[in-house]
């Protein structure tokens, strides 16, 4: 325990966990309305009593600043004044409850903050479970173990299973129990895991083991033995490195070189050597050494704007390797529907969700460069963009030679059932027609009848079937593509 005795001590330590899951078709207004049933509250910037309602005392959001911290076309997607299924819809919950976990035959005192849950366009949702660790003086390396132990959902090694949370009698072996059965009650049967044209779409298209992405703030207790936040301490706090199976302090990595590499590339160095944020694919990080008055207004932006800018950068990452994962599913000689769907979809994001500039102010705006450079966000959306230019090329080669086929087989068919077939039979057919006289026709006579009706017939197959392909279309576009 010398080891763990001398670590850096936290004051403040505050977890946000997320997981994104995919909705249901056509089932985004039933999921709402379970959830206000449920208790959840819709989310809008209107309502300034809110500003203090989720994070725990001593914080608040100040929903002005937020939206100001946003671009109009991107705080009209993430803070929208009326039920816009094209937008983020926020729905929050006061949880407030005090749990306990125990790891590594230690206690750890916890309490659930407030619960969110977003319903996203592309069938995509979010759930956010706010978490703050009540202990004071805390080692850092608890506080790591306790993320690294509460974002795993599903039991995958001896330590997840050492990990449980208690309640007031009751038992959780597992925090997805504790987070579907207790936290979010009723939301399973609104995850989307069926079958993706003959493969499984997994809930998380690129996390890993079932777990949850961590947004985390750490307030260092700030003393003379501490002039700033060394490498190892901040690759630690990235990569969750807390406890190894004895209960010491451990690091993911041995060689100095890299550890110092990978903290130039993945750490916002701005406000240095006090302050670090530090992202990765799974965690995104904030710990400082400031003095108390800063620290609060640093947890604010992390509840707040950084929290939004971090959403929007998974939504991204996400649709991004969504609309990768439905082209490479595609069977291209036969799958035509699903390629004008998939036209729709790529045209869609682009225009309504992806932009380079979303963030007004310089640090947000850095911040959130950082966090899609981690993510590779540009790299996938430039391969999205080949993908839309190659699907219209072959789309229109194919309705080009489509239209070529069907415009040669009319013509024939309107040369010959025209000249040939009206001219033949084309008295016989004026005015009231006297049937009796099919009973006289020739062979080749009741080939130019056949040709004539055959001809009338196929015309009206053809514009009916022309109709209701734009009917269908249209009514796809509605509901198919409605969140």
């Amino acid at each position: 325990m010398d080891r763990l005795a001398s670590e850096p001590l936290l004051h403040t330590a505050l977890l946000q966990f997320i997981f994104p899951f995919s909705i249901k078709q056509e089932e985004s207004k039933a999921l709402m309305a379970h959830m206000e049933q449920q208790g959840f509250a819709r989310f809008s910037l209107d309502n300034r009593e809110l500003e203090d309602a989720y994070y725990g005392e001593g914080f608040c959001v100040s929903h002005e600043r937020m939206e100001r911290s946003y671009l109009p076309f991107a705080a009209h997607v993430l803070f929208p004044r009326k039920d816009d299924e094209d937008s983020f819809r926020r729905f929050s919950k006061v949880n407030d409850l005090d749990f306990t976990m125990m790891i590594s035959q230690q206690q750890i005192e916890f309490r659930v903050l407030s619960t969110d849950i977003f319903i996203c366009p592309f069938q995509l949702g979010f759930i956010t479970v706010r978490v703050q660790i009540m202990e004071e003086q805390l080692p850092i390396s608890l506080a790591l173990e306790f993320a690294d132990r509460f974002r795993t959902l599903q039991n995958t090694s001896p330590q997840d299973e050492e990990a449980i949370i208690r309640y007031k009698g009751t038992t959780f072996a597992q925090v997805e129990d504790f987070v579907f059965r207790h936290l979010f009650e009723g939301l399973e049967p609104f995850m989307d895991q069926t079958e993706l044209n003959g493969a499984y779409f997994e809930t998380l298209p690129f996390f890993v083991d079932e777990r949850m992405l961590v947004e985390a703030f750490y307030g260092i207790e700030s003393g003379e033995e501490m002039d700033s936040i060394d490498v190892q301490l901040r690759f630690r706090a990235s990569q969750l490195d807390g406890l190894d199976q004895t209960g010491q302090p451990y690091v993911s990595a041995s060689d100095p070189e890299y550890i110092e590499q990978y903290c130039r590339e993945h750490t916002y160095t701005r406000w240095a050597p006090n302050t670090y944020y530090i992202t990765n694919e799974q965690t995104f990080t904030c710990i400082s050494r400031a003095d108390r008055e800063t620290i609060v207004k640093l947890a604010n932006q992390m509840y707040g704007e950084y929290y939004y800018g971090l959403l929007l950068s998974l939504f991204h990452k996400i649709v991004l390797l969504k609309l990768a994962n439905i082209h490479s599913r595609l069977r291209i000689n036969r799958d035509n529907e699903e390629i004008e769907n998939l036209i729709y979809s790529i045209n869609k994001f682009s225009a309504k969700f992806y932009f380079l500039e979303l963030i007004s102010q310089s640090q947000g705006r850095e911040i959130f460069f950082q966090l899609r450079k981690v993510y590779g966000n540009d790299a996938l959306f430039g391969e999205v963009k080949q993908t839309l230019n190659d699907l219209f090329q072959y789309q229109d080669k194919y309705q080009s030679k489509r239209r070529d086929t069907l415009l040669m087989i009319l013509t024939v068919f309107t040369v010959v059932s025209g000249i040939y077939g009206m001219n033949q039979v084309i008295e016989d057919l004026k005015g009231q027609i006297d049937w009796s006289k099919l009973l006289e026709y020739s062979p080749f006579e009741y080939i130019a009848l056949f040709l004539t009706f055959s001809g009338i017939l196929v015309s009206a197959i053809l514009t009916l079937k022309e109709l209701w392909k734009g009917i269908k279309n249209r009514r796809k576009k509605k509901f198919k593509y409605q969140g």
